[in-house]
């Protein structure tokens, strides 16, 4: 999750919501990402679908099924259902998110319908870092508009 964090950070530099993404197999880092959202003019550039397709390019395969996913913000729809679709084994949150989070906040794609595909999921890891980070950058957001 610290990986993770640190491409939170880049995101945050780049007055983009500061969500960071590392993706593992086998205990080695084989994609990382942030949402680029803002800079790409993209509604889909969120650091989940950039991260998914990183490694599914560098394993030459749209199954991650033995990959794990560390995330500092709990998914939205769109990236829950890439969860599911691209096979993740387990998801690792750090925050959750009571506004858009589908992954148990506002709903659960992940456990609350019967997809082909179930993704494990813990939560709450390093949550009042990831949680700092994105109130911090909302603050300092709420204080450039002024």
């Amino acid at each position: 999750m610290k990986e993770a964090i640190k491409e939170a950070i880049k995101a945050y530099k780049k007055l983009e919501v500061p969500v960071g993404v590392v993706i593992v197999k086998n205990n080695k880092i084989i994609a990382r990402a942030h949402n680029v959202k803002e800079e790409k003019k993209d509604t889909t550039k969120h650091a989940e679908i950039i991260a998914i397709q990183k490694a599914s390019k560098k394993l030459e395969n749209w199954r991650l099924t033995d990959c794990e996913m560390y995330v500092t913000l709990e998914p939205c729809s769109m990236c829950a259902g890439a969860l599911i679709n691209s096979r993740i084994k387990k998801l690792y949150i750090g925050a959750m998110d009571s506004k858009t989070g589908a992954v148990g906040s506002v709903l659960n794609l992940l456990e609350d319908y019967k997809f082909n595909h179930k993704v494990e999921v813990k939560t709450k890891i390093l949550e009042k870092e990831c949680s700092d980070i994105l109130q911090d950058f909302f603050k300092k957001l709420r204080e450039l508009k002024k």
